[in-house]
């Protein structure tokens, strides 16, 4: 009498995680579905938008007229305003937040912290110490038209190596890490106020505008770098999801569970 007791509890206990984990796949399904859709209607408002104005309805004439041509009834100027103008701009932000939010969730899963974010872990002021010294000084490890780009991004993987190293050789918490982080941010910092008061004024009004960032110059070609990075990154994060999500459990369950959470670390 008691094995069939439990045999039923069993039964009822993995119908009901079985119906929870339904109805959280639904939830999922509905939020992203939601915000999906809200995007696309963000994007045509933002489209719409500017000294020569549309409505919403016309922006997405325009746009649906590029692969269905004479179907719709499409404004004169539209065609060159959204196509070669503001669609670009609005791609490139989507596109920018998507990378963004990505790296974000990731690096909040690895050092399972919600404070994790580029700002608080010095990359963000590695990277604008490194555009600082090549719109300023002209130094840089790359020459060309990649000096600025390639600058920052070096300087961008200081910290990183720095809290990988960390990680690695010194089995420092993820307390630790964000605190190593938020030292080496105040550190760039210094360094690039420093250098901003030595500059010239127009080299500082090209470094200010650098930092606040701006979608002004897009072009399409731009926009096809930003998608080939997010194409190559998107999966392996994906393939490498399940153990970002063990590693939020802790180090030690990760390990017991097989996974290399230093090498998963530095991966990702």
């Amino acid at each position: 009498m008691a094995e069939v007791e439990d045999t039923v509890a069993t039964t009822v206990t993995r119908s009901e995680v079985k119906e929870e984990y339904k109805k959280f796949i639904g939830r999922k399904v509905f939020f992203i579905s939601f915000f999906i859709l809200l995007t696309i209607l963000l994007c045509g408002i933002s489209i719409s938008l500017g000294p020569l104005k549309f409505s919403v309805l016309e922006v997405y004439a325009t746009i649906l007229d590029k692969f269905f041509p004479n179907f719709f009834d499409v404004p004169e100027l539209a065609p060159i305003v959204v196509w070669n103008i503001r669609i670009t701009r609005v791609i490139a932000g989507v596109l920018a937040g998507v990378g963004l939010a990505i790296a974000g969730a990731v690096m909040q899963g690895i050092l399972r912290n919600p404070l994790a974010s580029p700002f608080t872990l010095g990359i963000s002021a590695g990277a604008g110490l490194g555009a600082a010294l090549a719109i300023i000084a002209g130094v840089g490890f790359v020459g060309g038209g990649l000096l600025l780009v390639g600058n920052a991004f070096l300087f961008s993987l200081i910290p990183s190596f720095v809290i990988v190293g960390l990680s690695r050789y010194k089995r420092a918490t993820p307390e630790t890490m964000i605190l190593a982080g938020i030292a080496m941010t105040y550190i760039f910092s210094a360094v690039s106020s420093l250098l901003h008061y030595f500059s010239e004024a127009e080299a500082l009004k090209d470094v200010v505008v650098w930092l606040m960032g701006s979608l002004g110059r897009a072009t399409w070609s731009n926009l096809s770098t930003i998608s080939l990075v997010l194409i190559v990154c998107l999966p392996l994060l994906i393939w490498k999801s399940w153990d970002l999500n063990v590693m939020r459990a802790g180090d030690e369950t990760a390990k017991s569970l097989g996974i290399n959470v230093e090498r998963t670390r530095i991966f990702m």
